[in-house]
C-alpha cells in the first residue's frame, strides 16, 4: 500500500518493465534490466508459485494501464506491423496451447503407467523383473518432470515475447518523443539568441550614435533599429562580432586575433596604453547570490553504483560558475608579494615572500568548496591589469596545461594540474629562478555532513641560481591536536642548511617571519624563536584581503 511505500518499504520496483524469473523450487528474482534487482525466497514451492502468478497478473494489469494512459507509441506504429505481431503472438499461443495439451496427455498416461508398475511391483516376480520395473517407474518419473519444465518454459517465452515486444515499441516512441522536443528546444533557444543578439547590437549602436559627433556611419557589424524586427529570425543566425572597434583618432584597430594600425613598428603595450582612456571599464564590487539548491550525493551516486566514472552526470551547481584557468588565475591576488620580493636585495628575504605568495595561493580555499569547469582544449582566459597593478595573466589549456603570466619585474608559469605540476617564478633583475609544487587537497564530508577542505603536506621552494631553500609544512588537521588549525610553518635555509628565516601562520589568515640571530648553533636551531619570543624581528609577510 502507499501507507507502507512511505514508512516501511525498503524499495520500490515498477512491475510494468520488471522482469520475473524462476530460480529454483523456492527462490525467483525481480529485476528492471540491471538498475534494480530482488531476489526473493519463499517458504515452499506452493507459496513461491502463488507470489509469481500474483506478480504476473499485478504485471499484466500494470502494462494494461500504461497503454491506456499512452497510446501515443501504439499510433506510430504501422497496421502492417501490428497485424504481423499479432498473427505471430497468435501463433505462439495456439503452440503453446498445443504443448500444454500434450503436457496433459502425457501426465495422464505417465500416471496410468506409474500405477500400473505400482501394481506390477507388488506381484511375486523374480528379482531381476523387480529392479526393472523400478528403473522404468523412475525414467517415467523423470520424463513427467522435464515435460512440465518444457511446458512452464514455452510459456515463459510467450510471456516474454508478448511483454517485450510492447516495451520496445513503446521505448522507439518514446525515443522519438524526446528527438521531437529536443529539435523544438534548440529551435527556440537559437532565436532567442538571435533576437537576443540583435537588440544588443541595436542598443550598442544607438548608445554610441547619442555620444558621437553625429557621424551616421554604420557599423557594419551593428544593426541599427530600425534592424530589430523579428520577420527573419526563422532564417538568419549572426555569431557574435569578432571586431572590436575603437574611435578613429586612435589610427587603428585591435582585432580577435592580430592589431594592425598606421604604424607597424607600434608594440602592443603602447597601443594598450592608448586604448586605456577610451576602454575602461568600472569593475563590479560584489558578485551574483549562489542558488541554495539543497542537494544529497548520495541520492546521486547510489544510483550510479556500477557505471564507469567518465559516464556518471553531475549536478551543474557542484561546480563553481568559473573556469580552471580564471581559478588558477587568482592565484595573483596577492601579486605585490612579488613585486615586493622583486625590490629585496638580499635572496634571502626574496624567497621568504616567495613562500608567503605561495601560500596566499590557498587562502579562499577554506571557503570554496565547488569545483571549477574543465577548461576545453585551446581554452584561453586573460586578465589585464598592466594600468592598476602591472601585470598581465595569460592562461591556454593545453597538452600539458601551461599559463604563462608576466609583469615587468617577474614572471610565473604556473600549471593547472596541482600537485603534480611545478611552478616556476623567474626575477628578471636579480635572475633569481624558484620553483615549487602545491600540497594536497583534501575534501571531506562529500558523502554526509558539510563539505570541508584542508590542505596538508611539505613544500620545498627552491632559488636554482643561489641554492637558497624554503621548506614549508602545512599541518593537518587533527580532532585531538591542540594547535592552531590550518598552521603553517617553515624555514628558509642557505646552501650550507643554515637556517636564516623562521616563518609561522595559517594559510588562511596570514604568515610572519622571524630573523634567526647568528651565532646560536651550527644550523640555527636553538635561535629559533618560540610564540612567545622574537616579536622584535616579528615582519608581517602577508594577510588575507577580507573577501568580497
Amino acid at each position: 500500500s502507499k501507507a507502507e511505500m512511505r514508512h516501511t518499504c525498503r524499495g520500490t520496483i515498477n512491475l510494468a518493465t520488471a522482469n520475473i524469473t524462476v530460480e529454483d523450487s523456492c527462490n525467483f528474482i525481480i529485476s528492471n534490466g540491471g538498475a534494480q534487482t530482488y531476489h526473493l525466497k519463499a517458504s515452499s514451492e506452493v507459496e513461491r508459485q502463488r507470489w509469481v502468478t500474483a506478480l504476473e497478473l499485478a504485471k499484466a494489469k500494470a502494462v494494461k494501464m500504461l497503454e491506456e494512459s499512452d497510446d501515443s507509441g501504439d499510433e506510430s506504429v504501422s497496421q502492417t506491423d501490428k497485424t504481423e505481431l499479432q498473427s505471430t503472438l497468435r501463433t505462439l499461443s495456439s503452440k503453446v496451447e498445443d504443448l500444454s495439451t500434450c503436457n496433459d496427455l502425457i501426465a495422464k498416461h505417465g500416471t496410468a503407467l506409474q500405477r500400473s508398475l505400482s501394481e506390477l511391483e507388488s506381484l511375486r516376480l523374480p528379482a531381476d523383473s523387480s529392479e526393472k520395473i523400478k528403473q522404468v517407474n523412475e525414467r517415467a518419473t523423470l520424463f513427467r518432470i522435464t515435460s512440465n519444465a518444457m511446458i512452464n518454459a514455452c510459456r515463459d517465452f510467450l510471456v516474454l515475447a508478448q511483454t517485450h515486444s510492447k516495451k520496445w515499441q513503446k521505448s522507439l516512441q518514446h525515443e522519438r518523443d524526446q528527438r521531437i522536443r529536443l529539435e523544438e528546444t534548440l529551435e527556440q533557444l537559437a532565436k532567442q539568441h538571435n533576437h537576443l543578439e540583435r537588440a544588443f547590437r541595436g542598443a550598442t549602436v544607438l548608445s554610441a550614435s547619442g555620444t558621437g559627433t553625429g557621424d551616421s556611419t554604420k557599423d557594419p557589424c551593428c544593426p541599427t533599429k530600425g534592424d530589430l524586427s523579428d520577420e527573419d529570425d526563422d532564417n538568419e543566425f549572426f555569431d557574435a562580432p569578432e571586431i572590436i572597434t575603437v574611435p578613429e583618432t586612435m589610427g587603428h584597430k585591435r582585432t580577435g586575433s592580430n592589431i594592425s594600425g598606421t604604424s607597424s613598428d607600434i608594440s602592443l603595450d603602447e597601443q594598450y596604453k592608448h586604448q586605456v582612456e577610451d576602454t575602461k571599464k568600472e569593475k563590479r564590487t560584489r558578485i551574483p547570490y549562489k542558488p541554495n539548491y539543497s542537494l544529497n550525493l548520495w541520492s546521486i551516486m547510489k544510483n550510479c553504483i556500477g557505471k564507469e566514472l567518465s559516464k556518471i552526470p553531475m549536478p551543474v551547481n557542484f561546480n563553481e560558475p568559473l573556469s580552471m584557468l580564471q581559478r588558477l588565475t587568482e592565484d595573483l591576488e596577492y601579486h605585490e608579494l612579488l613585486d615586493r620580493a622583486a625590490k629585496c636585495e638580499s635572496s634571502l628575504e626574496q624567497l621568504c615572500y616567495v613562500a608567503a605568495f605561495t601560500v596566499s595561493s590557498y587562502s579562499t580555499t577554506v571557503f570554496r568548496t565547488s569545483k571549477p569547469f574543465n577548461p576545453l582544449l585551446g581554452e584561453t582566459f586573460e586578465l589585464d591589469r598592466l594600468e592598476e597593478n602591472g601585470y598581465r595573466s595569460l592562461c591556454e589549456q593545453v597538452r600539458p596545461p601551461v599559463c604563462p603570466q608576466p609583469c615587468c619585474s617577474w614572471r610565473c608559469f604556473p600549471s593547472t594540474i596541482p600537485p603534480s605540476g611545478t611552478i616556476h617564478c623567474v626575477f628578471h633583475s636579480s635572475g633569481n629562478h624558484y620553483t615549487w609544487k602545491k600540497v594536497t587537497t583534501t575534501v571531506h564530508n562529500i558523502i554526509v555532513g558539510k563539505l570541508w577542505i584542508d590542505q596538508s603536506g611539505e613544500i620545498e621552494i627552491v632559488n636554482h641560481r643561489t641554492g637558497d631553500k624554503c621548506n614549508l609544512k602545512f599541518v593537518p588537521y587533527s580532532y585531538f591536536s591542540r594547535d592552531v588549525a590550518r598552521k603553517v610553518t617553515g624555514e628558509v635555509t642557505d646552501p650550507a642548511g643554515k637556517v636564516h628565516f623562521v616563518l609561522l601562520g595559517t594559510w588562511d589568515e596570514k604568515m610572519d617571519c622571524y630573523r634567526v640571530t647568528p651565532g646560536t648553533g651550527d644550523n640555527g636551531a636553538e635561535g629559533r624563536p618560540r610564540a612567545h619570543e622574537g616579536e622584535d624581528s616579528r615582519v608581517l609577510l602577508w594577510k588575507r584581503n577580507p573577501l568580497p
